[in-house]
Protein backbone atom coordinates (compact mmCIF):
# COMPACT_ATOMS: atom_id res chain seq x y z
CA UNK A 1 0.00 0.00 0.00
CA UNK A 2 1.48 3.34 -0.71
CA UNK A 3 1.61 6.13 1.93
CA UNK A 4 0.34 9.70 1.48
CA UNK A 5 2.38 12.76 2.08
CA UNK A 6 1.93 13.88 5.51
CA UNK A 7 0.85 17.35 4.61
CA UNK A 8 1.01 18.51 8.40
CA UNK A 9 4.52 19.13 7.28
CA UNK A 10 3.69 21.09 4.32
CA UNK A 11 6.17 24.31 3.81
CA UNK A 12 5.83 26.37 1.08
CA UNK A 13 9.27 27.71 -0.45
CA UNK A 14 8.84 31.84 0.32
CA UNK A 15 11.66 31.78 -2.45
CA UNK A 16 9.66 30.44 -5.14
CA UNK A 17 6.42 32.45 -5.43
CA UNK A 18 4.46 32.98 -8.44
CA UNK A 19 1.57 35.38 -8.76
CA UNK A 20 -0.58 33.76 -12.03
CA UNK A 21 -2.14 36.04 -14.80
CA UNK A 22 -4.80 34.08 -17.25
CA UNK A 23 -4.98 35.42 -20.65
CA UNK A 24 -7.45 34.30 -23.34
CA UNK A 25 -9.06 34.63 -26.63
CA UNK A 26 -11.82 32.45 -25.50
CA UNK A 27 -11.56 30.51 -28.92
CA UNK A 28 -8.48 28.76 -29.14
CA UNK A 29 -6.63 28.26 -25.50
CA UNK A 30 -5.13 30.28 -22.96
CA UNK A 31 -2.19 31.18 -21.88
CA UNK A 32 -0.82 31.46 -18.05
CA UNK A 33 1.78 33.80 -16.86
CA UNK A 34 3.36 33.06 -14.07
CA UNK A 35 4.65 36.44 -12.81
CA UNK A 36 7.77 35.84 -10.27
CA UNK A 37 7.36 37.47 -6.80
CA UNK A 38 9.21 37.98 -3.05
CA UNK A 39 7.08 36.98 -0.24
CA UNK A 40 5.90 40.24 0.11
CA UNK A 41 4.41 40.21 -2.96
CA UNK A 42 6.44 42.59 -5.06
CA UNK A 43 7.67 41.76 -7.89
CA UNK A 44 11.07 39.47 -7.87
CA UNK A 45 13.07 41.39 -11.13
CA UNK A 46 15.94 38.10 -10.30
CA UNK A 47 13.44 35.59 -12.21
CA UNK A 48 11.80 35.75 -15.72
CA UNK A 49 8.14 35.19 -16.42
CA UNK A 50 6.82 31.72 -17.67
CA UNK A 51 4.69 31.37 -20.07
CA UNK A 52 2.70 28.19 -20.04
CA UNK A 53 0.07 27.59 -23.03
CA UNK A 54 -3.02 25.25 -22.57
CA UNK A 55 -5.53 23.96 -25.04
CA UNK A 56 -8.19 21.03 -25.09
CA UNK A 57 -7.46 17.31 -27.62
CA UNK A 58 -10.70 16.18 -28.34
CA UNK A 59 -10.53 12.92 -27.45
CA UNK A 60 -13.07 9.01 -27.91
CA UNK A 61 -13.14 9.62 -23.51
CA UNK A 62 -13.53 13.24 -24.24
CA UNK A 63 -11.31 16.45 -23.85
CA UNK A 64 -8.34 15.92 -22.97
CA UNK A 65 -6.06 19.09 -21.32
CA UNK A 66 -2.97 19.53 -23.16
CA UNK A 67 -0.34 22.46 -21.55
CA UNK A 68 3.20 23.21 -22.16
CA UNK A 69 5.81 25.68 -21.99
CA UNK A 70 6.11 28.78 -24.45
CA UNK A 71 9.78 30.50 -25.14
CA UNK A 72 8.80 34.24 -24.78
CA UNK A 73 10.05 36.86 -23.49
CA UNK A 74 7.01 39.10 -23.23
CA UNK A 75 3.17 37.94 -23.36
CA UNK A 76 3.20 39.64 -27.50
CA UNK A 77 5.45 37.02 -28.33
CA UNK A 78 4.02 34.06 -26.24
CA UNK A 79 0.91 34.90 -27.97
CA UNK A 80 2.75 34.76 -31.33
CA UNK A 81 4.59 31.12 -30.45
CA UNK A 82 0.73 29.73 -29.33
CA UNK A 83 0.30 28.25 -32.43
CA UNK A 84 3.79 26.32 -32.98
CA UNK A 85 3.93 25.62 -29.15
CA UNK A 86 0.80 24.21 -29.57
CA UNK A 87 1.03 22.12 -32.61
CA UNK A 88 4.34 20.04 -30.93
CA UNK A 89 2.86 19.27 -27.19
CA UNK A 90 -0.15 17.89 -29.77
CA UNK A 91 1.36 16.09 -31.72
CA UNK A 92 3.80 14.93 -28.78
CA UNK A 93 0.60 13.46 -26.54
CA UNK A 94 -1.23 12.31 -29.98
CA UNK A 95 2.23 10.37 -29.87
CA UNK A 96 2.14 9.19 -26.37
CA UNK A 97 -1.37 7.61 -26.54
CA UNK A 98 -0.81 6.52 -29.78
CA UNK A 99 2.17 4.16 -27.77
CA UNK A 100 -0.06 3.74 -24.54
CA UNK A 101 -2.67 2.00 -27.22
CA UNK A 102 0.01 0.01 -28.74
CA UNK A 103 1.19 -1.16 -25.35
CA UNK A 104 -2.60 -2.00 -23.93
CA UNK A 105 -3.05 -3.91 -27.08
CA UNK A 106 -0.03 -6.20 -27.06
CA UNK A 107 -0.31 -7.14 -23.09
CA UNK A 108 -0.85 -10.34 -22.13
CA UNK A 109 -3.72 -11.01 -19.85
CA UNK A 110 -3.64 -14.10 -17.12
CA UNK A 111 -7.42 -14.46 -16.64
CA UNK A 112 -7.97 -14.93 -12.61
CA UNK A 113 -9.49 -18.69 -11.58
CA UNK A 114 -9.50 -20.20 -15.07
CA UNK A 115 -6.40 -22.52 -14.52
CA UNK A 116 -6.76 -26.24 -12.86
CA UNK A 117 -10.51 -25.54 -12.58
CA UNK A 118 -9.91 -24.78 -8.80
CA UNK A 119 -9.50 -21.36 -9.20
CA UNK A 120 -5.93 -21.56 -8.36
CA UNK A 121 -2.61 -21.86 -9.85
CA UNK A 122 -0.73 -25.14 -9.62
CA UNK A 123 1.99 -25.69 -7.51
CA UNK A 124 5.20 -23.53 -8.92
CA UNK A 125 2.78 -21.09 -11.27
CA UNK A 126 1.54 -21.90 -15.07
CA UNK A 127 4.00 -24.39 -16.35
CA UNK A 128 6.44 -22.35 -19.04
CA UNK A 129 5.31 -18.82 -18.17
CA UNK A 130 7.42 -16.02 -18.00
CA UNK A 131 9.10 -17.67 -20.98
CA UNK A 132 8.69 -16.88 -24.79
CA UNK A 133 8.85 -19.61 -27.36
CA UNK A 134 9.62 -19.44 -30.59
CA UNK A 135 8.49 -22.37 -32.98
Amino acid sequence: MTQRPDLRDAQMDADALWREEIYTDRKVGTIRVLLPVRADGQSDLTRKPQYIGEAQLMTSMGPLPVSFDIEAQSLAEAVRNYGPAAKEAIERTVRELQELRRQAASSIVIPQGGVMGSGGLPPGGIPGAGKIQLP
